[in-house]
């Protein structure tokens, strides 16, 4: 008889987002005349930037034309696009990436899922907690993460974020093979520094470790001093796999377009405890499970890199920095404890109450959608997450309304 693997029945309940809408949905549907205000979900609200549909419809003309038209493209990405991130995301900053180490993809929620395919199922994992939800479900899908006891899986070693460290998470107090970092966070919007940086790398040389890093908000950053990518750290090319995504710093949230870096000094062991390239590793599985992220986007993406792409992609981020910073002062003008909104389009508020109740709360008074913070850990039970992705006038209108909340 054909069976499932039984791993996916450790899953807890629903994917948060989709809890989230289901229950909005269900309040819209007894309430059709409140206006729902959506601060929930990271999802993009600005339109698409116009060099970034300039080259859309010049590549869609060029699909129109058979001397023109594109087939099958290579699943790594297109060169002109994969030489145009290496040069101006990490080259022109100093950070050693070639193109040839940058894989195209359509998304880095995919990426960093699917990168754990290419790892041993008995090895151990660190995760932070609160986290991006992502980060855990697909382990639990691999069976590394042992039964769900007490809101947590017995096999995960979880990396505690709270106010007390700053949501910066502590080493792990004995050795681990696979740990997972995302900055600027999702949710908490806590950035970290070179310095904070730096001792993680140097726990992945030492145990023979590999970090995913997450940077898929990296663009957010206003302050100079910080790392935008894990590279900037001596070392990390040996031990560590970054992630980007074009979705929330251009729009591409519906035309789908990210990208991983994996360095070919980046290793990993077969069980006898040779070395094995992360890179062919990662190339082998893209190769046979993805066919590329189609041209016409591929070319609306590195339009992101002319200068006029550049100027109206600061422009967007600067329109969602602009409701973070509004967000951000309202909420320590009602006296809540919160962190981001300042290199982050995230704040992640300190509600002193179960983060579930204080979403139907908000919801059911005010209108307004938050993520409650239990959904990405334990140690999200007292928080929310707000998020900046929506129009200055919502988020005002929005302020005004959570004001209004008893």
């Amino acid at each position: 008889m054909i069976r499932i693997n039984e791993n996916y029945l450790n899953l807890q309940a629903s994917y948060l987002f989709s809890t989230i809408a289901k229950r909005v949905s269900e309040f819209q549907g007894c309430h059709p005349d409140t206006e729902i205000l959506r601060l929930g979900i990271g999802d993009a609200t600005r339109a698409l930037p116009k060099a970034c549909i300039e080259a859309f419809h010049a590549a869609i003309d060029e699909m129109a034309a058979d001397a023109t038209f594109r087939g099958y493209g290579p699943e790594q990405g297109y060169a002109f696009l994969r030489e145009s991130i290496a040069e101006n995301d990490f080259q022109t900053c100093g950070v050693d990436i070639a193109a040839d180490e940058i894989f195209i993809s359509d998304g880095a929620k995919c990426d960093t899922g699917n990168f754990q395919e290419i790892l041993s199922t008995d090895i151990s994992v660190a995760i932070p907690d609160p986290v991006y939800p992502v980060y855990v479900d697909t382990n639990v899908m691999a069976g590394r993460t042992g039964d769900f006891e007490g809101g947590r899986y017995r096999n995960i070693v979880y990396l505690e974020c709270t106010e007390d460290n700053g949501f910066i998470p502590d080493l792990p107090k004995k050795p681990v093979d696979l740990i997972y970092l995302c900055f600027p966070n999702n949710p908490t919007g806590a950035t970290i520094t070179h310095d904070q940086l730096a001792p993680w790398v140097d726990f992945a040389r030492e145990n023979r470790a590999l970090i995913l890093f997450d940077a898929a908000y990296e663009a957010f950053i206003r302050d100079d001093s910080l790392p935008h990518s894990i590279y900037e750290i001596p070392g990390a090319r040996e031990v560590a796999v970054e992630f980007r995504s074009f979705s929330k710093t251009a729009g591409f949230t519906g035309t789908r377009c990210a990208f991983t870096v994996v360095p070919k000094e980046c290793m990993a062991f077969d069980s006898h405890g040779n070395r094995q390239s992360l890179h062919a590793l990662w190339n082998r599985r893209h190769s046979t499970k993805f066919n590329g992220v189609s041209y016409p986007v591929q070319r609306a993406a590195a339009a992101i890199y002319t200068d006029a792409g550049k100027q109206q992609v600061r422009e967007i981020i600067a329109g969602y920095m602009k409701n973070a910073d509004r967000i951000r002062r309202e909420m320590d003008d009602l006296g809540f404890s919160c962190v981001g909104g300042v290199n982050s389009p995230y704040i992640w508020i300190n509600v002193k109450q179960d983060s579930w109740k204080f979403f139907d709360t908000l919801l059911t008074q005010t209108g307004v959608v938050c993520t409650p913070g239990g959904g990405f850990g334990v140690c999200g039970d007292q928080y929310v997450r707000l998020s900046a992705f929506n129009s200055f006038e919502n988020v005002e209108k929005a302020m005004k309304q959570i004001k209004n909340i008893r």
